[in-house]
């Protein structure tokens, strides 16, 4: 079953991308697990404290991170066992977790700028997937960074998710994201 959710949500995902209207229902998990860390550093993470007290609660931090959404993934999947077309919802939930359609269009839009639009403009739409500065960047710099960047966020963004889901279900894949 983990499998096919996996493979279904590759399927979406590159068709339509994460959904618009999903977003806008529940937004996105990165942002959630970025709240969730921003917390967890916050009442956790204090200079003052000792470091084993601050190794131990990094620790205990950690396990939060990836169990509450791995929790939340399973009991929504469970959940969605039991509806009509509960395989299907479960897919969609598990676009949130890839960004192969949003990766090739940003690289996409590299490449086109780079063939129409000059190297002021292809400068622009590299840097909004790499995290360097490439106002220096020549035509050969701004395409090794969108190549180093479509490797890296394949990796993160699509072939890693889409295992964890395959091998988990959504609660696979919410651990790892």
């Amino acid at each position: 079953m983990s499998v096919l959710i996996a493979f279904l949500s590759l399927v979406v995902e590159f068709a339509l991308g994460y959904p618009d209207w999903l977003f806008r229902a529940i937004g996105h998990p990165v942002t959630w697990f970025g709240r969730l860390i921003s917390f967890l550093d916050r009442r956790l993470n204090r200079a003052t404290d000792p470091d084993a007290l601050r190794r131990k609660r990094g620790v205990q931090a950690l396990l939060v991170i990836v169990l509450v959404p791995a929790v939340i993934g399973l009991s929504v999947q469970i959940l969605f066992w039991f509806v009509p077309m509960g395989l299907v919802i479960t897919a969609l939930l598990a676009t949130s977790l890839l960004s192969q359609k949003s990766l090739y269009e940003h690289v996409e839009a590299v490449a086109d700028a780079l063939d129409t639009g000059g190297l002021a403009l292809a400068r622009l739409s590299v840097s909004r997937i790499v995290g360097r500065d490439p106002e220096t960047l020549d035509r050969a710099g701004v395409c090794r960074a969108a190549i180093e960047s479509l490797a890296e966020n394949f990796s993160d963004g699509i072939v890693a998710p889409a295992f964890w889901t395959g091998v988990g279900g959504l609660a696979g894949g919410a651990a790892y994201k």
